[in-house]
């Protein structure tokens, strides 16, 4: 890894408040997280203490109220927090956003008992969630998800299998989307699931090409029991919460890939300052140069696409086709970027003992979580040119 510091990234913050908590967020991303990011990585190794020290600091649940122990900051705030720790290890950042994403539901179609006995301790009392959508047999047909779950008296009986599950197996809770009625998107409702409770449990975390240090695995639920108080929203409502949820998870994953790509570039600028070919600095190359340039252009733009998309949301207006494009542009600029990086890097690029290929293999997942990247253009082309077959 090379050893000079890469230059804070300038930002437009609407507060004072916000700019001290960014101050605060880089100094713990330097500090605690980016040190042990290799080696924790390498070994598969989550960091749970991070998260606790997270919940502490408040950063656990920043978009939310303040009455429910909340940060109450803007989308606009709290999405460049999100990069600044993703810059520093993408498993926290994206970590950060899954915990925002499986408190969505409740703080957002939560009824107010259930967010005041529950809320507090997911956004600030130390608590980690996760989001179950997914199924073996349904991704991005997501509609068509098979868990079930039937009413017992004042209890309901979940049973099936999600996959694919951030935090599956370490979560302290789970937001699981269930079938309660007819098949298709209406008859799927929206449940807080403990995550100790009985006929809850995790398998072996998936062996993946890269984010070793954050678990993904298959979550099953065998007869486990909740009470309706632990119901979200209607019954019928929960698919339209899980979309409404991922709208804004996208911009999270837009956020978390443009911090990657910083990374990456910030590597490469490094490097090629330092390395000399031919008696100078290879950073003095044109054709190199050129390369940094375009990392650089599509890394600002994927930040400004992702921010005007947040600025919408904080506005109250709709930013459903921004996200989907948000989404859809910085993961390919991750993707796009951590190349780039490795090839400047050359053969130590290629190599573990610089972070380069760390952060390629990384960018990968982030064009497949939260709607694969064919989706998103699926998404944005509704918007763009109406419903298909009309």
């Amino acid at each position: 890894m090379s050893d000079r510091e890469p230059q804070p990234v300038e930002r437009q913050l609407p507060t004072d408040e916000a700019r001290d908590l960014l101050s605060l967020v880089r100094e713990i991303a330097r500090r605690e997280i980016a040190p042990k990011a290799a080696e924790e990585e390498d070994a598969g190794r989550f960091p749970r203490e991070t998260f606790t020290l997270l919940s502490e600091a408040g950063l656990l649940g920043l978009p939310y109220p303040a009455e429910h122990g909340g940060g109450e900051q803007p989308y606009e705030v709290y999405l460049q927090v999100v990069e600044e720790l993703a810059a520093a290890r993408l498993t926290v950042g994206l970590g950060v956003s899954v915990h925002t994403l499986a408190s969505y539901a409740l703080a957002t179609y939560g009824a107010k008992q259930q967010q005041v006995e529950h809320l507090p301790a997911m956004l600030g009392g130390g608590l980690l969630g996760a989001y179950c959508l997914s199924e073996p047999s349904s991704g991005s047909d997501a509609a068509s998800l098979r868990t079930k779950a039937v009413r017992d008296g004042d209890e309901w009986v979940i049973d099936g299998t999600k996959a694919w599950i951030t935090h599956g197996g370490v979560a302290d809770f789970y937001t699981v989307m269930a079938r309660t009625g007819e098949q298709g998107p209406r008859g799927i409702t929206a449940f807080l699931v403990p995550g100790d409770a009985p006929g809850l449990s995790a398998a072996a975390p998936e062996r993946k090409m890269g984010l070793k240090g954050s678990p993904t695995a298959q979550v099953h639920l065998d007869g486990v029991r909740v009470g309706d108080d632990r119901r979200i929203g209607e019954e019928g409502q929960g698919f339209a919460i899980a979309l409404s949820a991922l709208d804004s998870g996208r911009l999270g994953i837009a956020a978390c890939a443009i911090g990657l790509a910083q990374a990456a570039l910030d590597e490469a600028v490094a490097y090629a300052a330092q390395r000399r070919q031919f008696g100078r600095p290879i950073a003095d190359f044109q054709g190199l140069r050129f390369m940094l340039a375009d990392m650089a252009t599509q890394i600002e733009a994927g930040r400004a696409l992702y921010l005007a998309a947040a600025r919408l949301r904080d506005a109250g207006l709709p930013f459903a086709k921004q996200a989907a494009m948000a989404k859809l542009h910085c993961t390919d600029t991750a993707m796009k970027v951590t190349t780039d990086a490795v090839q400047i890097l050359g053969g130590y690029g290629y190599t573990a003992d610089f972070p380069a290929e760390r952060y390629m293999r990384e960018a990968k997942v982030l064009q497949i979580v939260e709607g694969t990247n064919q989706i998103q253009r699926m998404v944005i082309a509704r918007h763009v040119a109406g419903p298909e077959g009309r």
